[in-house]
């Protein structure tokens, strides 16, 4: 067999254990995912406040390209040269674990949400004087409103019930 039929054959294995003593039945029965399914994410675009809920989801995946090399999005999503952002929403600023924020992070004393997201993502530098983030921004309103959306759908975000 070649090596990489192998590594394949190695991982469907690894795959089908069973992980935390649940049996290999309990573990087949509730498979996992990566993140909500396409319905689910239109129903969260749906749920969320002007303007997001008009946001661009395929438009906001592109724009956060720019993101992903310094960025995760997963839960429990490992910190790179950013925190990982799962759960941003409603996280006081520089709050993340185990990330080292700058003093300037650190000492902001607000909570991330949608408005404040997007005048960091306008132009960081501006926004919070003394940040270690070296992005340039977003200019464009339409692109942060779509990247914010993509955001909010894809870590974790629930919208308020409404009464």
């Amino acid at each position: 067999m070649n090596r990489s039929l192998l590594i394949a054959l190695a991982g469907l294995g690894l795959a089908s254990c069973s992980q935390g003593g649940e049996s290999k039945n309990a573990a087949a029965a509730a498979p996992t995912r990566s993140g909500p399914t396409p319905a689910e994410k239109a129903a969260l675009l749906a749920a969320l406040p002007p303007p997001y809920n008009a946001g661009d989801l395929e438009n906001g995946r592109r724009v956060f390209a720019r993101c992903r090399s310094c960025h995760t999005l997963t839960e429990g999503g490992p910190n790179m040269t950013g925190p990982n952002l799962y759960g941003v929403f409603g996280r006081p600023a520089g709050g993340h674990p185990d990330y080292n924020y700058s003093t300037a992070v650190k000492q902001a004393g607000f909570t991330w949400n949608a408005e404040r997201l997007d005048h960091w993502l306008e132009n960081p530098r501006t926004f919070l004087k003394g940040t270690k983030m070296s992005f340039a921004g977003i200019p464009d309103a339409e692109d942060r409103r779509d990247v914010i959306a993509f955001l909010k759908v894809e870590t974790g975000y629930a919208p308020p019930a409404r009464p």
